[in-house]
């Protein structure tokens, strides 16, 4: 009992920072790579058959993750006569998958490298490296590749837009510090230490340097980004 109560407020103190709670889960034996985050307010990981669990490095668990080891319909076959029956399966999740909001993943399932895992899905099957997978059950629906070209041909005018709609709704030019993933169009790599105001390098974390030594923004500078939004 007093184990217990230790517990649960030993993981109440861990959730006040996702590297507090991925050490929290390490230490009981979960399996946890180096640079993944893990929303600790509400990640719902299952600890009771720790050695099932593998995550590897630079993921990220979205709000609302959860993830499964175990089922208990047994409880269901006991109440109509029938035997009771362990349940239980690994889960492994690769290198630099990331999830939505309100993602579970269930026993026995496996997801590659380079995943990502639309909002609201449930994982029941395997997911291969390198895929976009969305759905109640999650399917693919693209690859990581295919779903970066049509990403290509539609952020720029999403990143204007973002401009505009800040003029229609609050009467006012956007400013710099609103821009903190657009910086992309008006920030190149040599000019980053220009703009102190965008957390460019918590933004692109591992890609930073890469960044910086060869980056070429489409527009010269902030001016000029929003002139092709049409913002005076």
């Amino acid at each position: 009992m007093l184990k217990r109560i230790f517990e649960r407020f030993s993981l109440v103190f861990a959730r006040r920072s996702s590297r507090s709670y991925c050490k929290w889960l390490n230490d009981r034996g979960i399996s946890i790579g180096e640079g993944t985050y893990i929303y600790p307010g509400n990640a719902l990981i299952d600890i009771s058959r720790p050695s099932l669990v593998k995550i590897g490095s630079n993921c990220f668990m979205n709000q609302h993750f959860t993830l499964l080891t175990h089922d208990w319909v047994t409880k269901v076959f006991l109440g109509s006569n029938r035997q009771f029956l362990n349940s239980s399966g690994r889960v492994s999740i690769g290198n630099n998958v990331s999830f939505g909001q309100n993602v579970m993943v269930l026993k026995g399932v496996t997801i590659g490298d380079n995943c990502f895992i639309g909002a609201g899905s449930i994982v029941t099957k395997d997911i291969p490296s390198n895929s976009v997978a969305v759905g109640c059950p999650c399917r693919v629906i693209m690859t990581i590749e295919e779903y970066y070209q049509k990403r290509m041909k539609c952020c720029e005018e999403e990143a204007l837009d973002y401009a505009r709609s800040i003029q229609e709704r609050f009467n006012r030019r956007p400013r710099i510090e609103d821009m903190t993933e657009e910086f992309i169009w008006f920030v190149s790599g040599d000019k980053v230490d220009k703009y102190p105001m965008l957390p460019i390098k918590r933004q692109l974390g591992l890609a930073y340097n890469a960044y910086v030594a060869s980056h070429k923004a489409k527009y010269a500078d902030f001016e000029e980004f929003l002139k092709a939004a049409g913002i005076n």
